[in-house]
């Protein structure tokens, strides 16, 4: 039997009534077995539980609990999954783990494919993982969204690009999600000369069978860094290469709406930028329901921002309100004082884009001086623009001795989710005191980006 040891315990919950403590082993629930995650979720919804505990001193406890369907018991566990995770067996011909250099933390070289994290964390998997139980368990449990990995729905083409010989086999698993009516989304890598092309628009059109379970598609282009030396040989998108993708994605987009009433395939910011294409209109997004593959990301940051300035947020407008009438006090007494310098940094990709915003910001807000800082990925290489990859080392050099101000921005993308380092391990205090400037932290949405600002 599987001891999942409790890791913590929610202030107000009901573990926490029961006098559940860190340290304490979860046994069973309704006379049940818990094998992960799944199973935990599934079996504590239930509004009359018997749970099976066993005390940090060796006592076993049978817990008798009423409560609201659905309602959370309140524990987190020593090992999220409650299971061992689930590496990859494929090795993709596009995977960045591959094209990392060696000496850099361990879990960083960790490639998942686990199912339970794309219904927890939000992460793609190409379902070669899964064995037709895992396939049946999230059918009964109806569970959902699950994000795949599709790439390409040519059984052959797949088995190559992932180096799987099951890899065009398990396609046949997103039938089997369809007719469950499973909730699905779906992502295709697109490499140049492989998937892209007349490869694309099978792909794309075998992917619209699925709907309307297949809430959306995204392609986004390979990441290629400079570590690829003895991998498959990739080549990067140009701006004409860019162009036609969107041609294409547009074409479907357009037969999508009209016949389904969503856009369903959608292309990343990437291509919109490489492409020198304006961003589509919010209203083609569908509400977003691609933003973490960077479907979206500039335009829901442009609108929020906007409705920040306009004022929207009563917090936002009175902080507006009152640095406005602090800047009218100085000029009336003559004691005006220099505007105040901001700096942000981000990756090449983003930086026109992010010093459009602070254009409109400055013409508001004129007691504003921000200067925008496009960081060069020089440890990954040239052709990785995005900010969320950016090192620590390569923002302070090419931030030493820069004006940076009061304050320097960074994207919150840039830090390992809930750490303080960056990808190289360095800290954010290391960088801070590097620069001698403090440095804040900023979400990736509009509103907070002005309220950073106007602060």
């Amino acid at each position: 039997m599987k001891k999942h040891v409790i890791y913590k315990v929610e202030p107000g919950s009901i573990a926490e009534e029961l006098e559940l403590q860190p340290g304490d082993k979860l046994l069973t629930v309704n006379g049940n077995e818990i094998e992960d995650v799944f199973d935990y979720h599934y079996f504590t919804n239930e509004e009359y539980l018997t749970v099976n505990v066993e005390k940090k001193n060796g006592e076993e406890w049978e817990l008798e609990i009423e409560k609201e369907y659905e309602e959370d018991l309140g524990l987190e566990f020593e090992n999220g999954l409650m299971d061992d995770y689930k590496s990859c067996r494929n090795k993709c011909i596009f995977c960045f783990i591959d094209q990392m250099p060696k000496g850099m933390r361990d879990t960083l070289y960790f490639k998942d494919d686990d199912s339970r994290l794309s219904f927890l964390q939000g992460n793609y998997v190409t379902l070669t993982n899964m064995k037709e139980e895992d396939i049946a368990r999230i059918i009964a449990y109806r569970l959902g969204p699950i994000n795949i990995s599709v790439h390409t729905t040519n059984p052959e083409l797949r088995c190559r690009m992932l180096n799987n010989r099951f890899a065009g086999e398990a396609l046949l698993k997103m039938r089997r999600l369809y007719e469950a009516e499973i909730p699905m989304n779906g992502q295709i890598v697109l490499c140049k000369g492989v998937n892209d092309g007349e490869e694309l628009e099978r792909s794309i059109r075998d992917l619209t069978g699925y709907l309307p379970f297949m809430e959306s598609v995204s392609v986004v282009p390979v990441g290629l860094s400079r570590f690829r030396e003895g991998l498959y040989p990739l080549e990067p998108f140009d701006r004409e290469d860019a162009r036609e993708v969107l041609a294409i994605i547009h074409k479907w987009q357009k037969w999508c709406y009209e016949k389904h009433g969503s856009h369903f395939i959608h292309a990343s910011d990437e291509w919109y930028l490489l492409a020198e294409e304006p961003l589509p209109a919010e209203e083609n997004y569908d509400g977003y329901p691609q933003l973490e593959n960077g479907v979206g990301m500039l335009r829901l940051l442009e609108t929020e921002f906007m409705e920040a300035l306009a004022g929207t947020g009563r917090e936002i407008s009175g902080q507006a309100d009152s640095l406005n009438q602090e800047a009218g006090r100085e000029q009336q007494t003559g004691t005006g004082r220099k505007p105040k310098v901001i700096s942000i940094a981000t990756g090449l990709l983003a930086a026109p884009h992010i010093e459009k915003l602070a254009r409109r910001f400055t013409e508001q807000f004129p007691e504003r001086i921000i200067h925008i800082y496009p960081i060069e990925n020089r440890f990954f290489g040239e052709m990785i623009t995005v900010s969320g990859l950016l090192t620590g080392q390569d923002i302070l050099e090419q931030l030493r001795g820069k004006d940076l101000g009061e304050a320097l921005f960074l994207p919150c993308n840039l830090l390992r989710s809930q750490e303080q380092d960056f990808l190289d391990d360095m800290t954010l205090g290391e960088l801070e005191n590097a620069l001698q400037v403090p440095v804040t932290i900023v979400e990736s949405n509009g509103h907070h980006l002005v309220e950073c600002l106007l602060k």
